[in-house]
């Protein structure tokens, strides 16, 4: 009997832990949940909150506590491996007293440790937990992340959907059933999914998240701008991460009207960038947002408001801190770094990457050998040496291959952007028309796509054609102006 060795409280999924501290478990629970301004109730790690530091706080008073340091050790890991090592040893060396459910998460999370980790191992383990232990949502949304660093949405699916009839009433779970479904296409049951969990509780940022999602998927911009900003005042305690990537996605949205170029400068400066002076700040996760923002502006080219502020950036990104901790960011701090002349430093940070990445085990390596060479093609890009870029790519690049740098399609979007400049750039006009022509089958409401069609004919000498595609083209900026 579990209580035999020592006293059992339950934590907020309902799940044993062996401590005697209250303070112990509320620091658990803590890291689990918070309450918001208006007094609805938030899962902190679902959520996204600022926060979740507090987890250090149980091992302060339970020093014996294995869900503590265990999960202790997966907050510091990718910042602080010293101190992760020493919650782990402090976890491994108390599992003989740990409770069953203390003994599955210890196995999945300390699975996640190391280089040549095997994923697959990883993911076996999350799902073996989550099978005996099917509300605790934590574990959920830590195996989804596995899933999403390892592009496959499918076993993200699979897992939430294992899960499901014991959550039907956590908002939570439907933005984690939505986002894997985007994922995979499947927009009409992603938003389903999305508004469950937004008719559960309006303050959940995941399902407002995905929401977003569909709306850009659809082209419905407008819409999407409308939504996101009557969801704004609810991110104030999200995580540096997710309150500048839902900016982000609204900046995008502007960014498909000509004339709201100022909107995308004003977010920047004043919904990104200005996360910074925050002090409990995440730099990686703000860079990484800025990043993404500016590598779109940069493709569709009114970068005259954005040069200095791009060369802030890249300063910023020089910093060998930040590298090896995201591919994505990675990919696109070696362009920032390019682009602006610091051709050197993109060079030194490519290396680490390729050093990085032979410490991977064989089938990761394998893996992760498409994200070397996207950060190859993108170095070449932002030098612009376009035929070096175009030599490098598959003359079927589809950016939607490279989910295991970590990104959603439609933060992978900018990189087929890159592709149909690259291939208008080096006189590949009819492998332009053909690629472009079949998305805008797709997503015909995106003028961007129209313009760089526009473009493709004019090379072709398809007067007519390119007459259409800006006829298409200024039609759809009016309409999101």
């Amino acid at each position: 009997m579990e209580s035999e060795r020592g006293e059992v409280k339950i934590d907020r999924w309902g799940s044993p832990v062996r401590t005697s501290s209250d303070a112990c478990i509320s620091a658990i629970n803590s890291y689990y949940e918070q309450f918001s301004p208006v007094l609805v109730k938030k899962t902190q790690f679902l959520n996204y909150g600022r926060n979740r530091s507090v987890i250090l706080e149980a091992s302060v008073h339970d020093k014996d506590c294995v869900l503590g340091n265990i999960l202790a050790a997966h907050f510091l890991y990718s910042s602080n491996s010293a101190r992760a090592s020493t919650h782990l040893e402090s976890a491994r060396a108390r599992l003989e007293r740990a409770t069953v459910y203390e003994r599955a998460v210890f196995e999945a999370v300390s699975s996640l440790f190391g280089s040549g980790r095997d994923d697959d191992v990883a993911f076996e383990l999350h799902k073996k937990l989550l099978k005996q232990f099917p509300k605790d949502l934590v574990s959920l949304k830590r195996a989804q992340l596995l899933c999403f660093y390892i592009g496959r949405p499918d076993l993200s699916l699979a897992l939430v959907e294992q899960v499901l009839p014991q959550n039907r009433e956590e908002s939570y779970v439907y933005g984690m059933l939505s986002f894997p479904l985007l994922e995979l296409g499947r927009m009409s049951e992603a938003s389903e999914a999305a508004k469950k969990g937004y008719e559960i509780n309006p303050n959940d940022v995941w399902s407002q998240h995905n929401l977003c999602h569909v709306f850009q998927y659809e082209c419905d911009f407008q819409e999407a701008v409308d939504f996101m900003k009557k969801c704004s005042s609810s991110w104030h305690c999200c995580s540096s991460f997710m309150y500048t990537h839902n900016w982000w996605h609204v900046a995008v949205c502007y960014l498909e009207s000509s004339s709201a170029i100022t909107k995308v400068l004003e977010i920047y400066d004043h919904n990104i960038w200005k996360e910074l002076q925050k002090s409990d700040v995440a730099y990686l996760e703000v860079y990484l947002n800025a990043l993404a923002l500016l590598v779109r502006v940069y493709v569709r080219g009114p970068m005259d408001a954005f040069g200095e502020r791009l060369k802030i950036l890249a300063d910023c990104v020089m910093d060998q801190s930040l590298w090896n901790l995201e591919w994505h960011f990675d990919i696109l701090a070696v362009w920032a770094l390019a682009s602006t002349k610091r051709e050197a430093r993109a060079e030194d940070l490519l290396k680490t990457m390729k050093s990085r990445i032979r410490l991977l085990n064989s089938k990761k390596q394998l893996l992760m050998q498409r994200g070397i060479l996207l950060a190859e093609v993108m170095f070449e890009y932002g030098r612009g040496n376009y035929d070096s870029a175009f030599r490098l790519l598959s003359p079927d690049f589809d950016s939607k291959e490279y989910k295991m740098i970590g990104a959603s399609d439609e933060q992978l979007d900018v990189f087929n952007e890159v592709w149909y400049c690259i291939l208008l750039h080096t006189g590949q006009y009819n492998k332009a028309i053909e690629v472009l022509e079949k998305q805008v089958e797709n997503r015909h409401g995106i003028p961007f796509l129209w313009r760089l069609l526009e473009r493709g004919y004019s090379m072709a000498g398809r007067r007519q054609d390119a007459i259409l595609a800006v006829k298409r083209a200024s039609a759809l900026e009016a309409a999101y102006s």
